[in-house]
C-alpha cells in the first residue's frame, strides 16, 4: 500500500506541473495573439489613411480633368474642297444656323 500512495502522489505532482506548463503556454499564446491583433489594427489604420488619401487624389484628378491621362485632341484641318462639300450638303453646323 505505501507504494500505491507514492504512485498517486507522483501522478498528482506531475499533473500539477503539467497544468503550470499549460498555463504558461496559454499565456504565451495569448500574448502572441494580442501582439498579432495589435499589429493588424495598426495596419488597418494605415490602410484606411492611405485609402482616404487615394480617394482625395482621385477626386482632385477628376476635378482637374486629368484622370485617365492627358489625351490631346487632334483637330482635323479641312481642305477648302471638303469645306465646300460640307456646306453644300448641309452637314455643316454653322450653315444651318444662318
Amino acid at each position: 500500500m505505501p507504494n500505491e500512495q507514492t504512485d498517486k502522489t507522483d501522478t498528482t505532482g506531475e499533473e500539477g506541473n503539467k497544468s503550470v506548463e499549460t498555463s504558461k503556454e496559454d499565456n504565451s499564446l495569448y500574448s502572441k495573439t494580442e501582439a498579432i491583433v495589435t499589429r493588424q489594427e495598426e495596419a488597418n489604420k494605415k490602410t484606411e489613411e492611405l485609402l482616404k488619401r487615394q480617394e482625395t487624389l482621385h477626386a482632385n484628378q477628376r476635378l482637374a480633368g486629368t484622370s485617365g491621362g492627358n489625351v490631346p485632341i487632334k483637330t482635323k484641318e479641312e481642305t477648302p474642297k471638303e469645306y465646300v462639300d460640307k456646306v453644300m450638303s448641309g452637314d455643316f453646323e454653322d450653315a444651318k444656323k444662318e
